[in-house]
């Protein structure tokens, strides 16, 4: 009983603590809402957000459970400042008597063409194949899906980078170690090539890569790991080679991030600032706190902003875009329940220097890595 008292006055003051650190970190923020209250789908995953000549588009997994056959993609708009009821966009009906669950879509806007919406089916990860549909009319309707080439899955969770008229797209397998490639298509999705494994999958594992671009030309991208850090690798030939993946100086909880270059030439990731305790298998680690940290250089990194940081559950997989007129928008799980949107001012945003990996100011939550780990 008093191990539980115990317990209870920390995790009070864990929460007490923590609300404190989230106010410091909420400076930029413009709309912090749900997309949706309800649904007809008890959970919600994986969401990606992209814009429009109309506006605002965001989509997702929902279902009864990840992995389970009534999961199919969802899509909701941004109209006069309110989100659109979720409508379905795709499924996985393979016939009249198999079907498969959907996985983490990824919309993508062509300059002047087509949304793109690309998903995955298969019974799980491993077995899964990559699809793609696409709109002419800003998302409200889709064409009929079309199955990409054997052995491509597309951008595997996070926005493609156009470069010199072609699409590069992060990939990643998770079938022998987790190893990350990049898939090029120069039409729109019609031919593809893809790149060498950047990793070897065992001793540096990574999937779920996300682009970053330089001025002097270099690629950079940041990766989901298993070795407990951001995994990070550089390219300057236009993602033709890249450099031998290594860790970066920020944390990663085995879970997804996101990361955008802004206009001002600044980098932007969203993530789970969070180091699993050495003890954790597979480096998996509590998906709380979600936070936002920038950087000039890729390398040192500064802290910005808490998203979310309950002990509750988790905040996770963001999704992050630049729109034409400034602001940053992120979408992110809500405790698998719900998709929460975030509008963002970056030239109001203030920094302050991470150091040796350590959230500025903010005690942890769970500072062994602690906490209910979830897929």
């Amino acid at each position: 009983m008093h191990m539980k008292k115990i317990f209870c006055c920390w995790l009070l003051l864990s929460v007490v603590a923590s609300a404190a650190a989230q106010q410091k970190w909420k400076k930029g923020i413009l709309v912090d809402e749900f997309i949706f209250e309800k649904a007809s789908f008890p959970q919600s995953h994986a969401s990606t957000i992209a814009e429009t000549p109309e506006g605002l588009i965001a989509a997702w997994f929902g279902g009864t459970r990840e992995g389970y056959k009534d999961v199919c993609i969802w899509t909701s708009h941004l109209v006069n400042g309110k989100w659109t009821a979720p409508e379905m966009a795709a499924d996985g009906v393979m016939n009249d008597t198999l079907r498969y669950a959907c996985y983490n879509p990824v919309l993508y806007q062509e300059p002047g063409g087509d949304l793109l919406l690309f998903y995955k089916i298969g019974p799980n990860v491993a077995g899964w194949t990559g699809w793609m549909k696409r709109s002419k009319d800003n998302g409200h309707t889709w064409s009929q899906r079309e199955a990409l080439p054997a052995g491509f899955l597309g951008p595997i969770k996070n926005k493609p980078l156009l470069l010199d008229g072609k699409l590069l797209c992060g990939s990643s397998t998770e079938k022998d170690g987790w190893k990350v490639h990049i898939e090029t298509t120069a039409d729109w999705g019609k031919t593809w090539t893809k790149s060498a494994d950047i990793n070897d999958g065992k001793i540096v594992s990574a999937i779920q890569p996300s682009f970053l671009t330089y001025k002097d030309g270099r690629l950079q991208i940041l990766c989901r790991s298993k070795n407990r850090s951001i995994n990070e690798s550089w390219s300057n030939d236009g993602g033709l080679t890249w450099s031998a993946m290594t860790a970066s100086e920020l944390p990663n909880n085995n879970s997804g991030t996101d990361a955008v270059t802004l206009k001002d030439g600044r980098q932007l990731l969203v993530y789970n600032h969070v180091k699993p305790a050495d003890s954790l298998p597979n480096g998996k680690g509590a998906r709380t706190p979600l936070n936002v940290a920038i950087s000039k250089d890729g390398k040192t990194w500064y802290a910005a902003l808490v998203l979310e940081d309950s002990p509750i559950s988790q905040y996770s997989y963001p999704s992050v875009i630049q729109s034409k007129d400034g602001m940053v928008h992120i979408v992110y799980t809500w405790r698998r329940e719900r998709i929460k949107y975030v509008q963002i001012d970056p030239k109001k945003l203030k920094l302050k220097k991470i150091k040796d990996g350590q959230w500025p100011g903010a005690p942890s939550i769970f500072p062994k890595g602690e906490g209910k780990v979830e897929e």
